[in-house]
């Protein structure tokens, strides 16, 4: 550790003492960029100074370019122009050690297009707090035909992503973002065409989720014998329809499809009685069938196995929005 000496006989005042002393160890890189300096502390012990004196010099050294202050952690050396990659080796770029090399890149691109570092500072900024503004409030746009849809994303959303999320009618949207000034609107790609378009001039962002591909559900129905039928229990009345039309297509007329919403109680009823197996999209649903096979218990010769779908929005869908609203 550097040994800073003051002469209290001097003429020099105390404080330009170890003002100089430190620039100095800078300087001659005894203290090289990134180095964390001494608390004010340990520097007080080791001159005598109060360290009063002292912060006063750390903010001389801060003002003038030298140091750096990082909240709660310390004072640290700043890094000359483009030494060692970065101003100041900060907490956030070690845990994103390639962030810098994003930012940098991006930054001279738009020197070279024209733009001043100003300029440039201005257009991160103003995305930065675009994007902040926009997550602060995130929309789910769907039909109100297929109400169901923005139900079981709205349940997903809150569960996995911990933020409250508000249902729209697409029907409904305008009126609803003619009196936001930012928002986030996700919506299945189902139905993204109509939510741009009425998206397209405001300040809000789309987001399109990609739905769950079901893969286990479709080979257990691969898997069933002829004659077999399944129920299929939604929320969404579209993926009920989109559900009979794929199986159709996967077996024909080797099974029977019967579907239901979990509202449908006399549909529902008929589904546990005839169906051998049953394929809930959601926790609703997967109660309303519990629920409808207690009223039934007596005319069932021999319960259902059901199925509790595992999700409906596509993993990847969830880690980029959770990467577009800033969360991690």
């Amino acid at each position: 550790m550097i040994q800073f000496r003051i002469q209290p006989d001097s003429e020099i005042p105390a404080s330009t003492q170890l003002f100089n002393q430190i620039r100095f160890a800078i300087a001659s890189r005894q203290y090289p960029p990134a180095y964390k300096l001494p608390s004010t502390r340990a520097l007080a012990m080791q001159t005598g100074l109060h360290r009063n004196t002292i912060s006063k010099v750390y903010r001389q050294l801060e003002e003038d370019g030298l140091v750096e202050s990082l909240a709660g952690s310390g004072i640290y050396v700043r890094a000359q122009g483009h030494e060692g990659g970065s101003k100041l080796q900060s907490p956030i770029l070690k845990q994103h050690p390639l962030a810098y090399k994003v930012v940098q890149k991006a930054l001279d691109e738009l020197l070279a297009q024209g733009c001043s570092l100003n300029q440039a500072r201005e257009i991160f900024l103003a995305e930065i707090d675009w994007r902040l503004r926009c997550s602060a409030r995130v929309l789910v746009a769907v039909p109100n035909q297929d109400i169901g849809a923005g139900e079981l994303i709205v349940q997903e959303l809150e569960q996995t992503l911990q933020i409250p999320v508000q249902l729209v009618a697409t029907e409904e949207l305008s009126a609803v973002l003619d009196k936001t000034t930012s928002a986030t609107v996700v919506t299945s790609r189902y139905f993204i065409g109509e939510v741009e378009a009425i998206a397209a001039p405001r300040a809000v962002r789309v987001i399109p989720l990609d739905i769950h591909d079901y893969a286990k559900e479709f080979d257990i129905v691969k898997n069933l014998s002829k004659d077999s039928c399944i129920g299929i229990v939604s929320l969404s009345s579209g993926i009920l329809r989109a559900t009979e039309v794929i199986l159709h297509g996967l077996r024909g007329d080797e099974i029977l499809v019967m579907t239901s919403q979990p509202k449908d109680s006399y549909k529902l009823g008929a589904i546990v009685k005839r169906a051998q197996l049953i394929f809930c999209t959601d926790k609703t649903s997967y109660s309303a069938v519990h629920g409808a096979m207690q009223i039934a218990i007596e005319d069932i010769i021999r319960p259902p196995k059901l199925v509790n779908c595992e999700n409906y929005i596509g993993s990847k869908s969830i880690n980029l929005l959770k990467r577009e609203l800033g969360l991690g």
